[in-house]
């Protein structure tokens, strides 16, 4: 059974936080990558020292501006003939970390389509199903999820890779990784393409939500009745006794006849609820159900996603583009 409200804002801000984390993974991984740099065959430079007649410092000084002509902050001060393959694992799992959080996200938002209360855009002429025309089933949710499956799984190539290397390298990497990380790059790139598409397009149905409150209300408002009555003198223990059997005839109603919720009339016909009758209908009010959630809402978007977005949306303004290194 349902447990407490919450609201379609506060919804949307648990899967934002996700994402938010998402970000900060990687933009620390786009500022911490580092470049191989000019170090020879397995990494000692011994050519180049041999080039520049054992200069040192002339070693250094290229492989500091090869990195710097490559886009790059710093190097790996070591390395063998390749960089660590755990940078491929590294960037992978910030990828696939990223197709968890849109995985939930979608699922979320399936589940919150069977109740009706949301859906993704639909277009005038989409086919919901091709078996069964009525249907609007939410396609692009489906189509994330799988593909963020697909998107975790990957990630156990790098860590394959990383983990079966000899000594400074060996040549069994290649053709697993170009197949692992442009597919995993490609698939983050799809999974939140359609995920801002179905962003942009979401649809809230306040009636149908609203609807669905009313016949949970009453069963969570229980707890809230108990200390009314108890407030007005009543037995805890007696009180929870009353509204447990009018609770499980209510819930026969619902379950085995198809009515509707309907515990609250049967409160009210009950002589032993009466003194607190009158109060019946603040106890029922939905906004006393949600705690904060409003103002979490509001101040989770002024603390956390406006200074998070700030810097991009100030580069979108200067005609910039937003790019991460990874």
């Amino acid at each position: 059974r349902p447990a407490q409200l919450t609201t379609v804002g506060k919804r949307a801000c648990l899967w934002i936080q996700d994402l938010l984390m998402d970000l900060r993974n990687l933009e620390n991984a786009s500022d911490n990558i580092r470049f191989r740099g000019v170090k020879g065959t397995t990494g000692t430079q011994a050519s180049f020292l041999s080039l520049f007649e054992g200069d040192d410092e002339k070693v250094e000084e290229l492989d500091r501006m090869v990195t710097e002509m490559a886009g790059f902050k710093q190097t790996y001060m070591v390395c063998g003939q390749t960089y660590s393959r755990k940078v491929d694992v590294d960037c992978l799992n910030v990828l696939a970390s990223l197709g968890a959080s849109v995985h939930k996200i979608c699922t979320d938002i399936r589940l919150l389509a069977n109740f009706k209360e949301l859906e993704e855009p639909f277009e005038k002429d989409q086919i919901g199903s091709s078996a069964m025309p009525y249907k609007r089933n939410p396609m692009r949710s489906e189509r994330c999820c799988a593909l963020s499956r697909h998107l975790i799984c990957l990630v156990q190539d790098p860590l394959m890779t990383a983990s079966t290397q000899w000594m400074e390298r060996t040549l069994d990497d290649s053709a697993n990784r170009r197949i692992s990380l442009p597919e995993a790059f490609l698939t983050a790139d799809i999974i939140l393409s359609t995920l801002q598409n179905i962003s942009e397009g979401l649809v809230v149905y306040p009636k149908v939500i609203e609807r669905r409150v009313n016949q949970e209300l009453p069963f969570m408002a229980s707890e809230n009745i108990i200390m009314a009555m108890v407030k007005a003198g009543g037995d805890r223990q007696e009180c929870h006794e009353q509204i447990r059997v009018l609770s499980q005839e209510a819930g026969r109603v619902v379950k085995q006849e198809g009515g509707d919720n309907d515990l609250m009339d049967r409160i009210r016909k009950s002589d032993y609820f009466k003194p607190i009758h009158s109060q019946l209908d603040a106890l029922l009010d939905p906004g006393t159900f949600t705690g904060r959630a409003p103002r979490q809402v509001t101040k989770f978007i002024e603390m956390e996603v406006t200074p998070s977005l700030q810097k991009y949306m100030d580069k979108l303004k200067e005609g910039g583009k937003v790019e991460l290194q990874v």
